[in-house]
């Protein structure tokens, strides 16, 4: 994602200075340069607009795969859950089962 962002600005960046350049040195009419520095912005703009679509579909395509992780991890972890649930309540179903049985033992001795 920075990279994106960094590759964004680089492209920002070295588009000024190439226009800056262009005007400075540059050799023809003003006319003719201003028409370059129009063509050069438009260019710039296309190529901001195409960069700025492929990354917003990267990003949306991100967050679809990390979604498709987190449901399968949060299913996972309720099937976990459930599969210990059951096993604690067993387990204290056994113990209850034990305590009862212990108990009629200890009333019939009394």
């Amino acid at each position: 994602m920075s990279n994106n962002g960094n590759t964004l600005l680089a492209i920002i960046a070295g588009s000024a200075i190439g226009a800056a350049l262009g005007i400075l040195y540059a050799p023809d009419k003003g006319e003719v340069t201003r028409k370059r520095i129009a063509d050069k912005a438009n260019e710039t703009k296309e190529s901001l607009t195409e960069n700025a679509i492929q990354l917003k579909h990267r990003v949306a395509d991100t967050i679809a795969s990390e979604k498709e992780t987190l449901d399968t991890r949060v299913e996972s972890l309720v099937s976990d859950v459930s599969y210990k649930t059951e096993d604690i309540i067993s387990t204290l179903e056994k113990k209850l089962s034990e305590l009862k049985a212990k108990n009629k033992k200890l009333q019939k001795s009394s």
